[in-house]
C-alpha cells in the first residue's frame, strides 16, 4: 500500500511514510490568531447576541441537518473516500482532538468545506474541493477543518449559516432587523478571522508550508498549477496592502464586509509569516498552550496579546488607511490632505497651496 497514513490493517500498525509530528494535549490557544480571539469577545458583547444565541441553539434543526447529510452526501469512511477517510483520522491524532468527527463529501462542483454542529462537530467537504486539490493540499484543508472543530467554531459557524439563509423568517426576535443584521455582520467578521486560526491549523497538521500555499492559491485560480506561481502569488497580496490610496483602503473594506472568509492572497500571506515566526518554531519544538492549562488562562493576557498584535499590525503595515492612522497617533498634520490623496502644501502655508473652487468640489465625491 502507498498510503502514507497512520492505520491499522492486518493487526498491526502501519506508519506514516513521511513522518509529521504530534501535539499530545495541544491547546487551540497555541494556533488562534489574536484577531480570532478579540472578534469573538467582541461578539459575545454584542448587544442582543446571547438572547439570538440562546434562542437559536434550541430551535435550530440539528438533527434534520445531520440527516440531510446522512441522506444526501457521502459518509467519508474505510469503505468510502478512504484516502479522506485516512487523512481525517491523522488530523485528529496531530492536534489530539479526542473525537474523531463524522466527515461527509457532497455534491457541489466549487471547491469548499466547512465544520457545523452544535452539540458535535459535523466536517463536510465538497467534490470541487476533493477534485481540486493533491494529497498535501487536501491534508491541510482537513487540518483546517478539525482546527476548527478543536476550536469550537462550528456553533457559531451554525448559527451564522442558519442568520444568514435564514433571516426572513426569524423577523419574529424581538431584537429587529436592524439587530439581527448587526449580529450577522459581527459573526462574518468574527469567522472571517477563524479562518486565518483554522488555516494554521493545516500547516500544522500538513506541515508542509508549500502545500498549504498551493492549496489556497488553487481555490482562487483553479488547477491549472502549471499555469501559476506561489511567489507571483503572494506578491499580489504585497500589492493589495501596499496599492492605492485611502480611497482603495475604503474599497477593501467594502469588499470583504458580505464576505464570509478573508481573501486568498491575504490568507496566503498571513500564513506564509505565520510559518516563519518563531511562534510557529516554538509549536514545532514542542513548546505550546495544553488544554489543561486553559481553564488557567486569563482573559486579561488574551486581551492584551490581541491589543499587541494590532498594534505591531498598524506598524507593519503598507496600507494607506493603516498609514494615517500611524500619522493621527503621531500627531501629524494636514490630514484632509490625505484623506483626499494630496499631498501637505510645500513651505507649510495655504496661500499657494489651498484648494481652488473647482477642486474642492472635484473631491466631495470621493469622501
Amino acid at each position: 500500500m502507498s498510503d502514507d497514513q497512520e492505520y491499522v490493517h492486518g493487526g498491526r500498525e502501519r506508519l506514516p511514510e513521511r513522518e509529521r509530528r504530534r501535539f499530545p494535549g495541544i491547546s487551540s490557544r497555541a494556533y488562534e490568531h489574536p484577531a480570532d480571539r478579540s472578534a469573538l469577545v467582541a461578539l459575545r458583547k454584542l448587544s442582543g447576541f446571547d438572547t439570538v444565541f440562546k434562542a437559536l441553539s434550541g430551535m435550530l434543526p440539528e438533527r434534520s441537518l445531520r440527516l440531510l447529510f446522512l441522506s444526501d452526501s457521502v459518509r467519508v469512511g474505510e469503505l468510502q473516500f478512504p484516502r479522506l477517510h485516512a487523512m481525517l483520522l491523522d488530523a485528529c491524532a496531530v492536534l489530539d482532538l479526542p473525537k474523531v468527527p463524522p466527515m461527509y463529501v457532497t455534491q457541489d462542483p466549487r471547491p469548499n468545506a466547512m465544520c457545523v454542529g452544535l452539540d458535535e462537530p459535523v466536517i463536510v467537504v465538497t467534490t470541487g474541493l476533493v477534485e481540486l486539490l493533491d494529497e498535501e493540499e487536501m491534508r491541510a484543508a482537513v487540518g483546517h477543518e478539525v482546527g476548527h472543530a478543536l476550536s469550537g467554531h462550528a456553533v457559531y459557524r451554525t448559527i451564522l449559516l442558519f442568520l444568514t439563509e435564514l433571516a426572513v423568517k426569524v423577523a419574529w426576535i424581538p431584537l429587529g432587523g436592524m439587530a439581527v443584521t448587526a449580529i450577522v455582520t459581527a459573526l462574518r467578521e468574527w469567522f472571517r478571522k477563524s479562518e486565518l486560526s483554522a488555516d494554521r491549523a493545516g500547516l500544522l497538521v500538513g506541515q508542509d508550508p508549500q502545500a498549504s500555499m498551493r492549496g489556497l492559491m488553487k481555490v482562487a485560480g483553479g488547477n491549472h498549477l502549471h499555469e501559476m506561481n506561489v511567489d507571483a502569488f503572494l506578491a499580489q497580496a504585497e500589492e493589495y496592502e501596499r496599492g492605492g490610496d485611502l480611497r482603495d483602503s475604503v474599497l477593501k473594506i467594502m469588499n470583504v464586509l458580505p464576505r464570509s472568509h478573508p481573501f486568498t492572497t491575504v490568507r496566503a500571506a498571513e500564513l506564509k509569516k505565520w510559518s516563519e515566526s518563531r511562534d510557529h518554531q516554538r509549536i514545532m519544538d514542542g513548546h505550546y498552550a495544553r488544554r489543561e492549562d486553559d481553564k488557567d488562562t486569563s482573559v486579561t493576557d488574551s486581551f492584551r496579546e490581541s491589543a499587541n498584535h494590532y498594534a505591531e499590525s498598524v506598524r507593519a503595515s503598507k496600507d494607506p488607511l493603516m498609514g494615517l492612522v500611524r500619522d493621527i497617533a503621531g500627531g501629524a498634520g494636514d490630514l484632509g490632505g490625505r484623506l483626499f490623496g494630496r499631498g501637505a502644501p510645500k513651505g507649510g502655508g495655504a496661500k499657494d497651496g489651498g484648494p481652488k473652487g473647482g477642486q474642492e468640489r472635484d473631491d466631495t465625491p470621493d469622501r
